[in-house]
């Protein structure tokens, strides 16, 4: 994984965890790994790095797997602002404390 040692490690961390639920979801299906390369349009290679959570995968590879697994629903709302709590709290902030009427 060339890429690997270039990334945060968290981030690292996430993208090996989530090869490895990749991984485990294409098992519990029942795909084998030459059916799931196959249906990717991409080498088993390709794959074996994908679910080793290579950084260097194109995300294109890695949206095709999770529409392939069912999982496509989960990756849509992966940046969704109603969800992304940070934000939430950041727009919290920036409210005014208090609200004032204007003057006629």
């Amino acid at each position: 994984m060339p890429l690997l040692s270039s990334l945060p490690l968290p981030a690292a961390h996430a993208l090996r965890q989530l090869g490895r639920d990749l991984a485990l979801a294409r098992r519990k299906r029942g795909i084998s790994t030459a059916d799931m390369a196959a249906r990717l349009f991409v080498s088993r290679d390709t794959l074996w790095r994908l679910e080793r959570g290579d950084p260097s995968v194109a995300l294109g590879t890695l949206a095709t797997a999770t529409f392939v697994l069912q999982l496509h629903g989960r990756l849509a709302g992966l940046a969704a602002a109603a969800t992304d709590a940070l934000a939430l709290s950041l727009d919290e902030r920036r409210l005014p404390r208090r609200i004032r009427r204007a003057r006629p």
